[in-house]
């Protein structure tokens, strides 16, 4: 028998199968980080759609029953969650946009061999170390119908004699998208500056000695580079503006009339001042779905440009 043969032998030969030891060993070393995420995500996903097919309220004496579809039936016809679906979106879109635009011409700058840069990084994160409570609390200061700093700023510029910015029908949802976007800038950056800093600076060198001027050098080199950075962040984005709920709480309630009431908030009301516990987790489940469905695109983005490359 020649080695060749010997060895095609014992290529061929039926290894023993020592998985189950070693499955045990990997389950045992992720149950700590698994338990957490099935006891305090999981559960109550799980819990919130099966709630939303039964007639759950609060202060019901009778058991609570299994009514199928009839809650989303009801939420098909309810024209105000639409319009909150609708609000949702136009925020969320609002702010997304804006964020990104502005982050990522901030992380440019920051990238840059400036003087004091790491003081203006450190500066530049300030707002994302801030809790969305103390940060709505500190936007309706400044935006105070009679002495908060931007009618006072506008008085003293012979802009106007001041707006109250938070309760107009007008201005509400506006002033509301100016304080998500500067609350959310922080983390596009950083999320933006470390993908431009994971750029070889050689390409960009080579494109500058090709003649390359600025704007084409950020089109063919910097944003190929930064692009699966910028669709992450921007898809994470959306997820986290289309479901806000403190800073929008804190700033208007949802007011003034319902011009700024995100399906997260419609929810919360039915839910906690309404008592319609099932109505309200059936507006979970649907912002679940929407959710779903951007994640959807990302992947199946993500799938077609790996399929590409």
């Amino acid at each position: 028998m020649t080695p060749s043969t010997a060895l095609q032998r014992s290529a061929n030969k039926p290894r023993p199968d020592r998985r189950g030891p070693a499955d045990f060993g990997a389950w045992f070393l992720v149950l700590p980080a698994l338990i957490p995420i099935l006891v305090l995500s999981v559960a109550p996903l799980a819990y919130g759609i099966g709630l939303a097919f039964t007639d759950a309220q609060s202060g019901r004496t009778s058991a609570t029953q299994w009514i199928g579809l009839l809650n989303f039936r009801d939420l098909a016809e309810d024209s105000l969650f639409w319009e909150s679906f609708r609000i949702g979106l136009v925020w969320a879109v609002g702010v997304t946009v804006p964020q990104f635009l502005l982050a990522l011409g901030l992380a440019l700058l920051l990238n840059q061999d400036l003087r004091l840069r790491w003081l203006a990084r450190a500066l530049a994160i300030i707002p994302w170390a801030m809790p969305e409570v103390v940060v709505g609390i500190m936007w309706r200061l400044i935006y105070q119908p009679d002495a908060g700093i931007l009618n006072e700023t506008l008085r003293d510029l012979h802009l106007g004699s001041g707006h109250d910015w938070l309760t107009g029908l007008g201005t509400a949802l506006p002033a509301v998208i100016v304080v998500g976007v500067w609350a959310g800038m922080p983390q596009t950056t950083v999320a933006l500056l470390a993908g431009l800093q994971n750029t070889p600076r050689e390409l960009h060198e080579a494109a500058a000695v090709d003649g390359a001027g600025a704007w084409r050098r950020f089109r063919t080199v910097t944003w190929p580079a930064l692009r699966p950075v910028a669709l992450a962040i921007t898809a994470l984005n959306f997820i986290w503006n289309f479901n806000s709920f403190a800073l929008v709480y804190v700033l208007t309630s949802g007011g003034p009339g319902g011009r700024t009431r995100l399906p997260m908030l419609f929810a919360y009301e039915e839910a906690f001042r309404y008592g319609q516990y099932g109505y309200a987790a059936a507006m979970g489940c649907a912002m679940v779905g929407v959710i779903a469905l951007v994640l959807a695109v990302r992947l199946a983005g993500r799938l077609r440009g790996g399929e590409q490359r």
